[in-house]
């Protein structure tokens, strides 16, 4: 069993050395940026007391989310792109599955909870603050989470104990599921039965109860022949209906590929903008598309938010 802890090789994008360079430069700044943006959401859901709201409240879990999902890889990532080592030890490989596993599974979670807050807040607005109670925002929550370490439990011990082929090569970027699997020389077909039916219960049962909730939407707002409230429904769910579509396509494309080498190589540009692109444009697109969280920036410089316009 060549599982032992003697470390992998993470080849990436060493095909393409020149890409290389570029590619530290853009995950450098990513990284620098979702530090920046995900930190201030934070401190302005924290801090603003105009913010202490549900939407706020699992806004802030995703931005807490997303510094914990980039810091799990981008570092090992970087250094793999600077220079010719390419390993990352067998502990260091099995600590990234396991947290990369679980964070990837709260956020599939995290984003169906989120899009049931849009729909109570679209179709049930004078119920709202029955239904979305503060206890009932700290148990969703606890269910995402929980969810995430159970799928991180369930699935790194049959991955780790695969018997990997001498070479440790892996065809990526970071320790993930599918590529763990192309490397083992033995039978696999026990693990991708079990990858099958996680990224069926974990990605395609949340996507389509996004899907519902946002179709019960599209319903409940064109029975009202009103363009106000066409834009106030646009507004309360754009944003969040953006980066659900920027996570899954990109989650898709990684978990649920068909096998041949042109989607094993298309699959890891997806799976580098899903490890560094989505958690970097997330605040970018919460904060650009909010009026609420601009005017509590204002604020928190010490500036009149309400009156600013941007």
């Amino acid at each position: 069993n060549q599982s032992s802890p003697v470390g992998f090789l993470l080849l990436g994008f060493s095909e393409h050395p020149q890409l290389e360079k570029v590619l530290f430069v853009v995950v450098l700044c990513s990284y620098l940026l979702t530090l920046l943006g995900n930190t201030l959401i934070l401190l302005l859901s924290t801090l603003d007391p105009r913010l202490h709201s549900p939407m706020y409240f699992f806004l802030s879990n995703l931005s807490f989310l997303d510094l914990c999902f980039t810091t799990t890889c981008v570092p090992q990532m970087l250094f793999n792109l600077w220079g010719p080592a390419k390993t990352i030890s067998f502990l260091g490989c099995s600590v990234q599955l396991f947290i990369f596993l679980s964070l990837g599974t709260t956020e599939c979670i995290l984003l169906t909870v989120m899009s049931f807050d849009r729909y109570v807040a679209v179709c049930q607005p004078l119920h709202y603050a029955t239904v979305i109670h503060p206890r009932l925002c700290w148990k969703l929550a606890a269910v995402a989470w929980m969810m995430g370490l159970l799928q991180s439990i369930v699935q790194t011990p049959p991955t780790l104990k695969l018997p990997f082929c001498p070479h440790r090569q892996i065809d990526d970027f970071l320790c993930e599921v599918p590529s763990l699997i192309r490397l083992s020389c033995g039978d696999t077909t026990f693990n991708e039965i079990q990858l099958a039916v996680s990224s069926v219960i974990l990605v395609v049962v949340p996507l389509s109860l996004i899907l519902v909730s946002y179709g019960a939407i599209a319903r409940a707002v064109m029975r009202i022949n009103s363009t106000e409230a066409w834009k106030k429904a646009l507004r309360t769910c754009s944003s969040h209906l953006i980066v659900v579509t920027l996570f899954y396509s990109s989650v898709i494309a990684v978990y649920l590929q068909p096998k041949n080498p042109y989607a094993q190589e298309r699959g890891k540009f997806f799976g580098l903008f899903y490890a560094v692109g989505t958690p970097t444009l997330n605040p970018l697109i919460y904060t650009l598309r909010n009026k609420e969280v601009k005017r509590a920036f204002w604020r928190l410089l010490g500036k009149d938010g309400d009156s600013k316009n941007t």
